[in-house]
């Protein structure tokens, strides 16, 4: 940023009062006798920036220029003169900030400025960091932040700069494992994955499948894969996410143990639930089955390996070797 000093000669010395004007108005010398007796004259018309005597022995003394610097506005600290609050936050640092990365025609910070803002903070856009600053932002929308967004944002985290936000990230990640905390996140990334614009009500599927992956980052149930697996093998049967089936797989995920013995379709669970566990327990037994298989063909040996029948007896009567397993 460029700065610069400005520096004049004080214009108006106070040897130029309005009492000294008339004084040198009335009279253009006067004299000065000094200790030898010797008669000077003074020049009332020298230079008020210049301060001049006359010593007792008559001689000249040193002239003295004082010149007065000019401080311009640039020179100053841009946020000496600021109030910030007990922690010290800045809210010209953080409206500077966000004028950073805003839009040139709009008032928010749209994807390209966000991918900018991302790789300054030295995060992936779709890694759960983000995730946790949007929630934390309340995002309306994937990609964007608006100007109410970002600096409500930045002081919901007391960070004003990018590094401040960087150094926030560890208490945000255990923040948001909390319980309550974490309900709540899981709540605002159904919303944040809609399309505002379009007027979304549902999750489309591959979004959806998407956003359980990452809200579910850092504590993965371990039924989720098989969840994620099922909507991607069904794409006929599932359209879309409702917020009720997004809302109810969280419960879904502390209520049913990962044998999901004890899943009952009384319940008031979504018909999707019942067709999931459904695929699920007979995926399982598809599975089982295939594991016997490959055990016992695994067991199995070809007939030139095997011993014959007179071989076993002879070594079974010499008692020098056992066949377990056969």
């Amino acid at each position: 940023m460029g700065q610069c000093v400005n520096k004049c000669k004080n214009p108006t010395s106070s040897l130029g009062s309005k009492s000294g004007d008339k004084e040198s108005g009335s009279k253009s010398h006067k004299r000065v006798e000094s200790a030898s007796g010797g008669v000077h004259k003074e020049d009332s018309s020298a230079p008020s920036s210049k301060s001049t005597s006359e010593l007792l022995n008559g001689t000249k003394a040193l002239e003295v220029t004082v010149e007065t610097p000019v401080i311009s506005s640039a020179m100053r600290d841009p946020y000496k003169d600021e109030s910030l609050d007990g922690d010290g936050l800045s809210m010209m640092r953080i409206e500077e900030l966000f004028g950073h990365y805003k839009d040139e025609l709009d008032d928010a910070i749209l994807e390209e400025g966000m991918e900018r803002f991302c790789n300054d903070l030295c995060v992936d856009p779709a890694e759960f960091r983000v995730l946790v600053l949007a929630w934390k932002f309340q995002a309306a929308t994937m990609c964007k932040f608006t100007r109410k967004e970002f600096v409500e944002g930045c002081k919901a985290i007391r960070a004003d700069s990018i590094e401040g936000i960087c150094s926030r990230f560890p208490c945000l990640l255990l923040e948001a494992q909390g319980e309550e905390n974490f309900k709540d996140l899981y709540r605002f990334t159904f919303q944040f994955g809609l399309d505002a614009e379009e007027g979304q009500r549902s999750l489309q599927r591959d979004i959806a499948i998407a956003l359980w992956r990452l809200v579910f980052t850092q504590d993965t149930p371990e039924i989720l894969e098989h969840w994620l697996d099922f909507l991607a093998e069904n794409p006929s049967g599932v359209r879309g996410i409702s917020r009720d089936t997004w809302n109810m797989f969280f419960n879904f995920t502390q209520a049913i143990g990962p044998d999901l013995s004890n899943y009952s379709e009384d319940e008031a669970w979504p018909s999707l639930f019942d067709t999931f566990v459904e695929w699920e327990l007979e995926r399982r037994k598809k599975e089982e089955e295939q594991g016997l298989m490959t055990k016992e063909e695994g067991g199995s040996c070809p007939e030139t390996d095997c011993p014959t029948t007179d071989r076993l007896g002879t070594e079974g009567s010499r008692g020098s070797q056992t066949w377990g397993g056969h």
